[in-house]
């Protein structure tokens, strides 16, 4: 009965073997030579070890959801594209009332001045 469950047992040793492998190949063989220059704050800014509960700017929040939003809305462009010539002229009107929309939201935050960054 447990020679059914083979299979199984081998593909979950395959995929850790494929998973924690290249880890451990990288763990032993890289270089291990930390500096101050490697250890500090990268791009961010921030530093890595300070208090968890520091304060971040509210504007930071509003990119991210601003970058969030503008992305699905090539999400859904892609799968409109490929079966436009099937739905027709109503799913293009569809389209071009969705586009609208977004394109007058992302007017009004950049008159708003929501995308500059000081």
């Amino acid at each position: 009965m447990l020679e059914n469950y083979f299979p199984v047992l081998m593909f979950v040793l395959v995929g850790l073997a494929i998973g924690i492998g290249p880890i451990l190949i990288g763990w032993v063989l890289s270089p291990h030579r930390p500096d101050p220059e490697k250890l500090s704050a990268y791009e961010c800014g921030f530093e890595a070890f300070e208090d968890a509960r520091m304060k971040f700017d509210v504007r930071y929040y509003l990119v991210a959801i601003l970058f969030i939003l503008f992305d699905l809305e090539i999400a859904f462009l892609f799968p409109w594209a490929i079966v436009l010539e099937e739905i027709g002229a109503f799913g293009f009107w569809s389209m071009v009332v969705f586009l609208t929309i977004l394109i007058v939201g992302f007017a009004y935050e950049w008159m708003r001045g929501a995308l500059e960054w000081e």
